[in-house]
């Protein structure tokens, strides 16, 4: 099996690169946010992921193990498949994936392609459990810190992320800017996040 590439990009697919290893052109699957960073003509070392079936053999890469990890921890959950997983990590890098898992944000989950409600719910659910711990305190009785109810918490968050994201601001940034400020107020509201997000966004 193949566990890494190093080679050059030769060309970007929508969902694929192409990676030239010593004149051999590999077809290498990415969250789009990977295949958005690469550069034709640049060096790149993927770890990789083998799938193998009856009727194809795909490859999945990605930049760090961490991504490699949780593209086969989401496989475990029932109904999620490799397009699924991928799905999931273009939209939530690991990090983000984790707090979201932690703080059980199914609607983060859900906006993946492909993703429904149900589906976000088992993800959300069955790798609770398994979820490498993020770099935010939740208290792990189901508990937001301060004693905040982690359903209260996660509305507030995600309303604050999608007020920001309704403001311009790119996802990824605005999920990152709430949960900074989830982090530093424990107990706020979504406007209360909505305004410290934004302070941080404008800095």
């Amino acid at each position: 099996m193949i566990g890494r590439l190093k080679g050059t990009v030769a060309e970007i697919d929508r969902e694929a690169l192409i990676v030239d290893v010593n004149g051999v052109g590999y077809e290498v699957f990415t969250p789009l946010s990977d295949l958005a960073r690469a550069v034709p003509g640049e060096a790149v070392t993927l770890v990789i992921e083998t799938l193998v079936r009856e009727d194809l053999i795909r490859l999945y890469g990605f930049r760090d193990h961490a991504a490699r990890d949780w593209f086969r921890l989401l496989q475990s959950v029932q109904g999620v498949g490799a397009k699924v997983a991928l799905a999931v990590l273009s939209v939530l890098p690991p990090d983000q994936l984790a707090t979201a898992i932690a703080m059980n944000d199914r609607v983060a989950i859900a906006r993946a392609p492909g993703v429904g409600k149900r589906v976000a719910e088992r993800i959300a659910t069955e790798l609770k459990s398994k979820a490498p711990a993020p770099g935010i305190a939740i208290a792990a009785a189901g508990l937001g810190a301060g004693g905040t109810p982690a359903a209260a918490a996660d509305e507030a968050l995600a309303d604050a992320v999608s007020a920001l994201a309704n403001l311009g601001y790119d996802e990824a940034s605005a999920r990152a800017a709430a949960m900074t400020a989830r982090a530093e107020r424990p107990e706020a509201g979504a406007a209360e996040l909505i305004r410290a997000g934004l302070k941080a966004l404008a800095s």
